[in-house]
């Protein structure tokens, strides 16, 4: 499947590369239909491939925790522009009985989501698509999750419904005429949520919308069930990469401290970049040094995406490459792998995730030491914004790291804030987006990632006038001011 996915992706990469080039009205027309026409194709493709993976038996179940909420949030991220686009109210809605850290399959359930939501947008005309999850049930530590996907579309006709689950089918030959589609979506809907072992059921109104209920259990993570609110485990040193030295390339300075922490934590050697064109001649200058590089995807001047192809096509090297990015969305890794580097890791960068890839692609044994050990507890202190459980996870007790982190958030909040004022001002949409991009890695520090993902993900993704504007800004700024007056505090009791 990846032979036939991987030219796809390559081809909507370039694609992407391609319309932030400077051209005239009729070359950016057909350069949008080349990447609309991609996208479609790449759809067909997935679906056809799941088919013959779920036929042929083919089709694993992966069981690893994950955020739910995170899941939500990037789901929500990913279908934001197009619901705006048409006008439509799109809400994600999770009730907070239901426990964030969960066991099970987040990509599938990545996939029945997007699958779902897309549909309710191309169906919905007018009005809203709601999501809500909810805690349906609890047994032995097994949750069944209630997923209720609503819109207020064009509706299915009663005795269509009967056969709407089934491959090839849509509600009649006219939707195919005007919406396209291969009728295969809602038939390995139905199969990824039996294989998973739950339920899907729909209800639907000509004329008044469509209602899907899915129930799908998951095994609640062990570490919801170990620690108390707001705690986190301790993790312990580990010394085995002696052997290896890792080139990072990383413009922002908390994800820097960040890094060279936990480096300088597992005796790890790193040489440190903050651009592309600085990797590439790290790279020229000292062709075997490096056991792996560690590559952000979005910096100034040359990105990650185009320093990795520099690497793989004019240094010849084939040295391993893990992405660092804010984007965690379904397909992210494909389309990684499809510039030529070897996996990705999402921010904000959890530990155990990071030394297992690095573990993984510089070929050394892992250890039994660094595993989080659950009996031992770190709690916060119980501010209203600012919530240390990130940082306390990754500084492992270590003063200086967090004393230097909450310098660097106390320093570069205000500093964004005027950029994002600034780059309105100017008119410069990129920067501004670049800002917000950047301030999501910078905010993760103090754990405001879940509060302010709303305004950053509008800064940099939708299209936004001046009231807009100064609405997001407003409640960004409101939250970032009483977070750096908490951090004040935090930093003065070190």
């Amino acid at each position: 499947s990846h032979e036939i996915r991987t030219p796809m992706n390559a081809i909507l990469g370039f694609t992407n590369l391609l319309q932030r080039k400077d051209m005239d009205a009729t070359a950016k027309d057909y350069v949008q239909t080349i990447q609309k026409s991609g996208e479609n194709l790449l759809t067909i493709i997935n679906d056809i491939l799941d088919l013959s993976k779920i036929e042929a038996g083919m089709m694993r179940i992966e069981v690893a925790p994950f955020s739910m909420r995170g899941l939500l949030g990037s789901v929500e991220t990913m279908f934001k522009v197009k619901a705006v686009e048409k006008q439509l109210q799109l809400s994600i809605v999770v009730n907070d009985s239901l426990p964030d850290i969960l066991e099970g399959d987040s990509t599938r359930l990545t996939q029945i989501l997007a699958n779902l939501i897309g549909n309710a947008l191309k169906f919905t005309e007018t009005g809203s698509i709601t999501v809500e999850i909810s805690k349906e049930g609890e047994t032995n530590n097994i949750v069944s999750t209630g997923i209720v996907i609503t819109d207020t579309g064009i509706g299915i006709e009663q005795e269509k419904l009967v056969s709407i689950f089934e491959r090839f089918q849509q509600a009649d030959d006219a939707v195919t005429r005007k919406f396209g589609g291969t009728g295969l979506g809602l038939s390995i809907v139905k199969d990824l949520v039996q294989l998973q072992g739950g339920t899907i059921s729909v209800q639907s109104e000509v004329g008044k919308g469509t209602s899907f209920h899915l129930t799908i259990p998951y095994k609640i993570a062990r570490q919801e069930l170990i620690q108390q609110p707001k705690g986190t485990p301790v993790l312990t040193n580990r010394n085995h990469f002696e052997a290896s030295c890792i080139l990072v390339a990383e413009d922002n300075q908390i994800n820097q401290s960040l890094l060279k922490h936990l480096f300088e934590n597992w005796n790890l050697q790193f040489d440190m970049v903050t651009n592309g064109k600085e990797a590439i001649e790290q790279l020229q200058l000292n062709p075997n040094k490096y056991s792996l590089v560690l590559m952000d995807i979005q910096m100034p001047g040359m990105d990650g995406y185009t320093c990795t192809r520099q690497i793989r096509e004019t240094l010849q090297s084939g040295i391993p490459i893990i992405a660092m990015t804010a984007h965690a969305f379904a397909g992210e890794r494909e389309k990684c792998v499809a510039f030529g580097m070897n996996d990705y890791i999402s921010k904000p960068i959890r530990e155990e995730t990071l030394h297992q890839l690095i573990t993984r692609f510089t070929n050394v044994p892992d250890t039994e030491a660094g595993k989080a050990d659950s009996s031992s507890i770190i709690a916060d202190n119980g501010y209203e914004f600012i919530d240390l459980t990130y940082m306390k996870e990754v500084s492992a007790g270590n003063i200086e790291y967090e004393k230097t982190v909450t310098e660097q958030f106390m320093e570069a909040v205000p500093e964004d804030v005027a950029a994002l004022q600034k780059a309105w001002q100017q008119n410069d949409t990129a920067t501004l987006r670049q800002v917000a991009h950047n301030m999501k890695t910078t905010v993760s520090v103090m754990g405001l990632n879940e509060l302010l993902q709303p305004q950053l993900d509008a800064l940099e993704y939708e299209d936004l006038t001046e009231d807009k504007f100064k609405q997001q800004l407003q409640a960004l700024s409101s939250v970032l001011s009483a977070a750096v007056e908490e951090a004040k505090l935090f930093y003065a009791s070190l």
